[in-house]
């Protein structure tokens, strides 16, 4: 079992749902027992998928959480030095696991969920297959180790995202779709830039014993180690600024977040929920994994602006919050908030703050997919999701209400609950940030961060309030649609309501897997000498 699951483990978590939606694709879809057949197809690729993963997991080794796993390493595209190159380690595993985590989950909720198209038919087929091929897509890009086969796996999300908006969503969804698709295609192309870049630039390879060449390679695992070597501290700086603009994007991190609020408010739940739970943490895991550790010297001449641009959306988001009537573009801003917590940590360059980061994405994955969740079926019951026509849910469906509740308060940073861990130990490494980096300005950082706790408390509450408590409108009092929540809904939510509290009390279940990797990657940061000017 083991010496099968290092050389096929990782590919078959990754491409089971590949070959589920073509098995789906290959099935006609003309009948509602079609539909049938092509949900049980999806849950079952899903479900088979998350087997497999649960299996390669448990056989993981948490004792050497620092290093590769499972690796696969095969030939690709040899003309240009790229290979198959797939590995599993401590950051790594989280987000598998939550990606392993949603998308089944995301298929339940589905069961009857799926939205309406102007014809008055779901086309669960075509909806389900998109669903399987970001599964393909996420994973991917947490387990490549080639920096082309991790753009690919980065780029195969966009599609499936943006015919799931743009055919499934709301009625500005076109607006919403070609937007989220060109912000992501121009920040990809930068990134994509800089990958060409590292690799002609860097120096550190081995060189062919027959002419003396360099070997170059897109191999991540070359490439940290180099540590951008070969490159000027001018270079790196300008490299770093493609993968800033092309990862900042996916965050999204402010200015370039303005996709994202349009695309949660016309995207059906499950696309909000995929893209809050997972697509998000894709950016954010970029900088982790290549940016920072590739490129130490252009990470620290970066970091204060990051930093800088971090705060700015918390606070900008969490305004943003306060300023909405919708309730699906409320949760949308206040992701734009949630993240920038991840990048202030990712901005200490410091171990405390990376293994914050990471927590954060898994913690903000699980609360805000969650809150998608509840305001899909909010809009299901009561036709709207404006929040001044909501109101009195505790009182015709109380479960829900309370859910609603217990949620707000995971994610305005709870002590006991995931979001704190998320925010807290962010927040706490902008005190000691990395040497190099201004003490004095972080700990300014530090300041503004913390002002956007209290705001997220404000908007979650008023949310709460005009949502939950009071008395319903008129025009719902007798509505016979409004239901509390069912047993379909209970089994898509409660594994996300278990983790809420399981990571809030047990918080080492993520920190001790993630802290290994976390100081390999920074190590290259501790030989930098103080930096000066560009040149």
């Amino acid at each position: 079992m083991i010496d099968f699951l290092d050389n096929w483990g990782l590919t078959l978590i990754t491409f089971t749902p590949l070959v589920g939606a073509l098995v789906m694709l290959a099935v006609p879809a003309s009948e509602a027992d079609d539909e049938r057949t092509h949900k049980l197809l999806a849950l079952a690729t899903s479900l088979v998928t998350l087997i497999i993963g649960v299996v390669l997991l448990s056989d993981f080794d948490y004792s050497d959480a620092g290093s590769l796993q499972f690796v696969v390493d095969k030939s690709w595209i040899d003309v240009i030095g790229s290979r198959y190159i797939l590995g599993l380690d401590g950051v790594s595993v989280p987000l598998v696991a939550l990606t392993l985590t949603v998308v089944p989950l995301c298929v339940i909720y589905s069961w009857k969920h799926i939205p309406k198209l102007d014809s008055q038919r779901s086309n669960a087929k075509a909806f389900l297959v998109l669903v399987l091929i970001l599964e393909t897509g996420m994973i991917g890009t947490f387990v490549a180790q080639d920096l082309i086969l991790f753009f690919v796996f980065f780029e195969v999300v966009l599609l499936p995202m943006f015919f799931m908006i743009g055919v499934w969503g709301g009625e500005n969804r076109r607006y919403a779709s070609l937007k989220f698709f060109l912000f992501t295609l121009f920040g990809s192309a930068l990134m994509l830039l800089s990958f060409v870049a590292l690799y002609f630039l860097s120096t550190d390879f081995p060189s062919d014993p027959a002419t003396g060449e360099l070997l170059r390679t897109f191999d991540m695992r070359v490439l940290t180690d180099a540590a951008g070597k070969g490159l000027s501290g001018t270079a790196q700086f300008w490299v770093f600024a493609g993968m800033f603009i092309g990862f900042g994007v996916k965050v999204p991190m402010f200015p370039f977040h303005t996709w994202l609020p349009d695309a949660h408010t016309e995207a059906p739940t499950v696309g909000s929920v995929i893209l809050a739970a997972v697509l998000l943490k894709l950016g954010t895991y970029g900088f982790i994994r290549i940016a920072v550790p590739m490129l130490p010297e252009g990470a620290e001449m970066w970091a204060p602006w990051i930093g800088l641009l971090a705060v700015v959306g918390i606070i900008y988001g969490a305004l943003g919050c306060l300023a909405q009537t919708d309730m699906k573009r409320l949760i949308a801003f206040s992701s734009v908030a949630h993240m920038g917590f991840v990048m202030l940590g990712i901005a200490t360059l410091t171990p405390l703050g990376v293994n914050a980061a990471v927590f954060g994405m898994v913690a903000h994955g699980i609360i805000t997919g969650m809150l998608f969740f509840l305001a899909g079926s909010v809009k299901e019951r009561y036709h709207t999701l404006e929040i001044r026509r909501l109101g009195g849910i505790l009182t015709q469906a109380p479960h829900m209400g309370w859910l609603l509740g217990f949620v707000s308060m995971a994610s305005l940073g709870l002590p006991g609950l995931a979001g704190f861990w998320g925010e807290f130990p962010a927040i706490l490494s902008a005190y000691s940030p990395a040497p190099g980096l201004s003490v004095l300005q972080f700990r300014v950082y530090m300041v503004v961060a913390a002002l956007g706790t209290v705001l997220a408390a404000s908007y979650l509450l008023w949310l709460l309030q005009r949502t939950a408590m009071g008395t319903p409108q008129p025009e719902f009092v007798d509505s016979e649609d409004i239901a509390d929540v069912t047993p379909l809904e209970w089994v898509a939510w409660l594994p996300l309501l278990v983790g809420i509290v399981l990571f809030g009390l047990a918080p080492g279940l993520i920190f001790n897997v993630t802290n290994p990797v976390v100081v390999d990657l920074l190590s290259s940061l501790d030989l930098l000498p103080s930096l000066g000017s560009l040149g």
